[in-house]
Order: C-alpha cells, then sequence, then structure tokens
C-alpha cells in the first residue's frame, strides 16, 4: 500500500505502535531518496517530515553530519543519509526527524515518496562483503518497483561516540 502524503506529526512513542504495522500487521516503512539511494525508515521511529531547515555546520563532526537544525527549539543533527549510505551527496530538501535511542536526529532527504507497508519477508539479509562496513546503519536489503531499497537501522545509525561529542560541545540538548 503506498500513501502520497507525508506523515505528520507522530504526537507520542505509544502511538507509534498503531503505526508501526500497516496492511496485514506488514510493517510501514516511510520511503525517501538520499543520493542515488532509496532508503526505508520504520515509521514506528518517524517524528515527523518538514521542508529544508537552516543548517549551520559544526567543526570536528563526521563527513556524514551536515551540521545542525533548530528544530522545535531544540538543536538537531542534521545527517547527510546519501554520504551516511554511499558515497554520493545528497540534495537535501527535506527533513525527516527520527527517534535514534533517546535523541533525535534529522535524515537529510531529496525527496519522501510515502509511506509503504513491506512484508518482513520481502527483506533480505545484507551480502557477507557490506555486513562488517554498512550493518550498523542498514538493517536489510529488498526490492521495491524493481529497484533496491535500503532499510535503515534508526537505532544505531550515527555512532554514539559522534553523538556525545556534539553534545558535550553543547550542540545538543
Amino acid at each position: 500500500m503506498m500513501r502520497s502524503e507525508a506523515i505528520a506529526t507522530v504526537a507520542a512513542p505509544e502511538g507509534a505502535e498503531a503505526l508501526a504495522a500497516g496492511d496485514a500487521g506488514r510493517p510501514l516503512w516511510l520511503l525517501c531518496r538520499a543520493g542515488a539511494h532509496r532508503c526505508a525508515i520504520p515509521i514506528a521511529d518517524v517524528i515527523e517530515t518538514m521542508r529544508l531547515l537552516p543548517i549551520e555546520a559544526v567543526s570536528g563532526a563526521p563527513p556524514y553530519v551536515r551540521g545542525l537544525a533548530i528544530i522545535r527549539g531544540a538543536p538537531v543533527p542534521v545527517i547527510d543519509t546519501g554520504l551516511l549510505v554511499g558515497e554520493q551527496a545528497t540534495r537535501c530538501t527535506r527533513l525527516v526527524t527520527i527517534r535514534t535511542g533517546t535523541r533525535t536526529v534529522a535524515l537529510a532527504a531529496e525527496a519522501v515518496e510515502g509511506v509503504s507497508a513491506i512484508a518482513p519477508d520481502k527483506l533480505g539479509q545484507l551480502p557477507p562483503l557490506l555486513r562488517a562496513g554498512a550493518s550498523e546503519t542498514i538493517e536489510a536489503i529488498g526490492m521495491l518497483d524493481a529497484e533496491l531499497i535500503l532499510f535503515l537501522r534508526t537505532a544505531r545509525i550515527v555512532p554514539d561516540e559522534a553523538l556525545d561529542r556534539l553534545e558535550f560541545a553543547g550542540a545538543l540538548s
């Protein structure tokens, strides 16, 4: 099931469970484009999508961290999803804020395509050559409409050490 409208703010984490399963109990994923990739984010971890906001660069941040944006009154790290999962920077037009453990990060996306219910049996494991480097950020791979999709692992999408450095610098609330 594909819906063209973008997700609105999820009011509370307990509301996320109701959103997490679509038709026939299949998990719901927010589909977006980043760089050369099509990515899927678990809908239960999505807080909201929004237009691009001003982003301020942060010295010493990893290359995939574009900087910080003020979102709902708090500084939030903005992650270039294209650089996180590949080597092509994202031509960012949208931000997708997600929960990553107890923190919030914003993923830069070229486009938010919508929400799709994707059966777990459609997700494949990462090939052995990719497991060592990508397993922290990519949970699985799959196909939709004959196109590769990278299913993102949001809980550890950015290493805790990187978020800790930003927090230590006073950048995160």
